[in-house]
Formats: structure tokens, sequence, C-alpha cells
């Protein structure tokens, strides 16, 4: 089976993931598990791998994205506890003084606090300082939680620029330059990128705000949920605890910076903190435990079993095969000359193959105008590792320089890393959101599209990209 079929093979299975999950056929854990594991027998039954090497592929899969899972797990468990011990209630009710019925002051806190929350670049550290604090308020004031995730996910894609994050380091790895060189380039483009961010916040907040969203609008008089500031408060249940408000807060804000600090893996922060929030809470009863556990459970095994469904989906796209039969992974940048490359590799070919040579001058604008799409379909590792030397070479041999195509690359693709669901970070988003995958992409992809595309055009204003 040769590379342009594989590639070929591979586009049908993301598209058929796609279409599937747009025409609500299923959860998105079982398209990430059918369609590629259809494609995985087909690529067996061409010759193209055997059944070891499959199962080979798909363990690597799982290898990467087992402790997102558990984070994912043990993050929608402790927040889950803070908004059963009435946390997020008395957060609530300072942010609803500070922003009163202010639709697009709501908005525009949100970029806010997702810039600044993501400014050690972690996509999975960001989304949980955001969603848990604004969702609630979101609801109170009949927001669509679809637009905190666009206003979330545009702010975190700007903020992914510095030289610190993933996408910045990978390209200049390829390049082979330091990456506060080349972020220095594109700073620029940040800089513009973060004032478009905090544009488009507002014009969200008029957007909600025109559909009848606020305490007083005209949604909340139709479901007769018209907020009085004397009606405002907070229902007593038998789980609140508003007296251990200032320990849940410097536990939360302890939780966050372990995640910030970056020297525990991920998941051991929230670990940690659901069992000192349980015991401080509730006590040391183990039914109450129980009962404070199996309240969340559900949401919990909904987000774990979707990232192991798109375990299976990156194993068998993402993974390259060495002739000792053992997976090389996708950050591998230069595979040996009898490896057999990835689906992923094998796409990127073809897209690279299929792009007019009448168009070779204009490579960065060609490959910045298709970087939102072909997020969709690409991983960070694969799409930087991967596609980026194979664009690279090509447009050597059309005498366009490098940094051009990485620039191109790495700013327009950041804009839409946290809507693909080839990042773990963006399940464990609209996870925390409670939002479909498939509503995400749709609420969010064409604004994203036009983000990147203004964001390129910036740098082509200010010399940065070539016409």
């Amino acid at each position: 089976m040769t590379d342009p079929i594989v590639g070929i093979l591979g586009l049908l299975c993301i598209v058929a993931i796609v279409v599937t999950l747009f025409k609500s056929k299923t959860q998105p854990a079982i398209a990430f598990i059918v369609w590629p594991a259809i494609l995985g027998l087909i690529l067996v039954l061409g010759g193209r791998y055997d059944f070891d090497q499959i199962a080979a592929m798909i363990k690597s899969g799982f290898s990467s994205t087992g402790p997102t899972a558990a984070l994912f797990v043990f993050s929608v468990l402790y927040f889950g506890i803070m908004t059963d011990a009435g946390m997020f209630d008395v957060i609530i009710g300072k942010l609803m003084k500070l922003v009163g019925d202010n639709v697009v002051g709501v908005a525009v806190v949100s970029a806010i606090i997702a810039l600044v929350g993501h400014l050690d670049g972690g996509g999975a550290s960001t989304f949980c300082i955001v969603i848990p604090a604004m969702l609630p308020v979101y609801k109170r004031m009949h927001m669509r939680p679809t637009t905190l995730l666009r206003i979330a996910v545009l702010s975190m894609g700007v903020l992914n620029l510095m030289p610190w994050a993933g996408p910045t380091m990978r390209a200049a790895s390829v390049l082979g330059m330091e990456a506060g060189a080349l972020w220095k380039t594109i700073l620029p483009i940040q800089i513009f990128g973060i004032v478009l961010a905090l544009v488009h916040a507002v014009l969200s907040g008029f957007q909600e705000k025109a559909r009848g969203a606020g305490l007083h609008g005209k949604l909340a008089m139709e479901n007769g949920e018209v907020v009085i500031e004397e009606q405002a408060a907070t229902q007593e249940n038998e789980l609140a605890r508003p007296k251990l408000f200032i320990f849940n807060i410097l536990l939360t804000l302890a939780v966050i910076a372990m995640l910030i600090w970056d020297v525990f893996p991920s998941y051991f922060p929230f670990m940690l903190g659901c069992a000192i929030a349980l015991f401080v809470n509730y006590g040391f009863t183990a039914k109450m435990h129980k009962k404070i556990i199996n309240l969340h459970a559900g949401p919990a095994l909904m987000m774990c079993s979707t990232l192991m469904g798109a375990a299976v989906l990156m194993g068998i796209l993402t993974s390259s095969m060495g002739a000792d039969g053992k997976v090389i992974a996708a950050k591998t940048m230069e595979l040996p000359a009898d490896a057999i490359p990835s689906v992923v590799r094998c796409l990127a070919n073809l897209v690279s193959a299929a792009l007019p040579h009448a168009l070779g001058q204009h490579l960065p604008l060609i490959i910045g105008i298709l970087s939102v799409p072909l997020a969709l379909a690409f991983d960070t590792d694969s799409y930087f590792y991967g596609m980026l030397p194979v664009i690279i070479g090509i447009g050597q041999a059309f005498g366009v320089n490098a940094l051009p195509i990485a620039v191109a690359m790495v700013v327009c693709r950041n804009c839409a890393t946290f809507i693909s669901p080839m990042v773990p970070a963006t399940l464990l988003g609209t996870g925390l959101a409670d939002v479909d995958i498939k509503d995400h992409i749709k609420a969010s992809f064409f604004y994203v599209w036009i983000f990147s595309i203004l964001c390129m055009l910036v740098a082509v204003v200010m010399g940065i990209m070539p016409l």
C-alpha cells in the first residue's frame, strides 16, 4: 500500500469522524474508536502493517494520553467538590456585583482571565482556571457556554505563541534557531492578536446581549428567572460549607500553582487536592466521600472515555513504525530511511503534493490559509515535526525562505489549537464546559479561521511574511 493511498485513507477517516460527530450519530469516544479501528484493519489487509504493529501503535496512543485522562477525572472531581462546598457561589456573587447586568463585561472578563491564565502556555491549566470560574456566571446570565469556549480558545491561541509554549518551541527546533528569536519575530502579530481577542470578546458580548442574555434580559424573562438582588441569595444545601470558603480558595490556588509549577505530573495536584478537600469539607466519613464521588462519576467517566477513544485515534494516525517493529513517536522530526511513515505524515506529503506549483512563491500565504482546517486533522507534534519540514523543503524549491513558512504555520495554526479534537486539552475544555466537541467546533471554527487570516494579513503588512 503506497503512502499516497495511506494519506487518502487517513483523510477519509478524519472526514468520517467529523461527519459522524456533526450529524450526532454517536458520542465522540465511539467515533474516535470505530473509524480508526476500521482504518487500522484496512491498513493490515493492505499489507501496510500487521496486527502486532497496530496493537503497538494503539498502546503508544494510550501512553501519551494516560496522564491527561487522570487529569480529566480528578479535575472534574475536584471542581465538583468545590461547587458542592459552595466556593463558586461566593465567587459568582462577587463577580455579579462587579459586572452587574453587563453581558459585555462578562465576556471581556473571560478573555482577560484566559489571557492571564495562559501565560504558562499550558492549555489544560488554563481551561481549569477559566471554565469553572466563568461557567456558572454564564449560566446565571443566560449566555451560551460555546461563547465562553470560543472567547477562551482565541485568547489562549494568541498567548500560545510565547517562546515557552509548545508550538513555538517545536517550530524553532525545526528551524534550528532559539525559540526566543522566533518569538521576537512574531511578537508584533501576538500583540495584534491580543487586541483582536479582546475586540472579539466585546463583539461576542453584544451578540449574547442581542439574543436576550443578562440577568434582566429577554431569556431571563421568558424563563421566569429575572434575578433581583434581594432574591439572589445562595440557596442552602446540605453539602455547602460557607465557613470553609477561605480555605477552599487557598487550596484551589495551591492546586493551580502546583499545576503551573510543572514539577509534579499534571494530574497529581488535583489528586492531592481532591483528597484534602474531601477530608476538610466532609470529615473522615467514607459514606459521605462515596456520595460526593458518585455525584460526579458520570461527567468524569464521559470525559475519560472520550480521551481514551482519542488515544486510539492518535495512536493509529500519528505513530510511525521502525524497521525493528518499534513505534516512532510523532515528535520525531526525521524518520529513518527504512521506517514506515505514519498516516498523518503520508497525509502531510499528500497535502504538500496537492499544492499547485504555480502558487509556490506564495507558499506561506497558502499554508497560512489552510492551517485552521488542517489543525482538525493533525496533532501538534505531527503538524510541526511531520508537516513543517516537508513544506519547508517544497518552499526551498521555489526560493521561499523557511522562516515565513514557519511563521505562517505557527501563527495561523495556534489560533485553532484548542478547537482541534486531536489536542487533548480541547477535550478537557469541552468536558468542563459540558459542551459537545461538535458544538464547540461549529460555534468557533469560522471565527477562528477569520481570526487567523487577519493575523496573517497583519504579518504581511508588517513585512514578516511575503505576499
